[in-house]
């Protein structure tokens, strides 16, 4: 997805939020941002868009978003159970309707067999309805993997949250 195609998907999502007065915050770790960054280029998103979390580090994910330790050794960072309370975590302490999280490997490192380069783990969270997660295994080099995450990350809380 190209930064003209993020920025009129950013632009959608802010006028739905606008239309149902919501708001919406973000907890990021392998897109280190790129999801508020293309959320707050919208003019006026801060009628929107609450605050972003950039929790990069386990401690970070601890300490902003309340991600259990038990979660991060059980699970790893990159897990189904990590993103379902980035997401939680991050929709309470910013108190905003709906909250997206990320936590993945954009390489060129730290990949495994379990969970190679290019695998990246979502989280959504809405007061009014139960978190949900989803895994995506992108290829391509590290800017990819983060451009590919950002681009699904909007589309899925879009149509996940604000296309009813």
């Amino acid at each position: 997805m190209t930064d003209a195609e993020l920025m009129q998907l950013s632009t959608e999502i802010g006028t739905l939020l606008q239309a149902g007065g919501a708001t919406v915050t973000t907890a990021e770790s392998c897109t280190g941002g790129w999801i508020a960054k293309v959320l707050t280029d919208v003019p006026g998103s801060s009628g929107w868009f609450e605050r972003g979390f950039v929790t990069y580090s386990n401690d970070a994910k601890q300490e902003l978003v309340n991600v259990a330790t038990a979660s991060l050794e059980a699970y790893g960072a990159v897990s189904e159970q990590v993103v379902r309370e980035m997401a939680e975590g991050a929709r309470q302490k910013a108190n905003a309707h709906f909250a997206v999280s990320v936590s993945g490997i954009a390489g060129p490192e730290g990949g495994s067999a379990e969970k190679p380069v290019g695998t990246v783990w979502f989280g959504f969270a809405c007061k009014t309805s139960p978190t949900q997660a989803m895994c995506k295994i992108f290829t391509g080099d590290r800017e990819s993997v983060r451009r590919q995450a950002t681009a699904c990350a909007l589309l899925r809380l879009r149509d996940l949250f604000l296309k009813k």
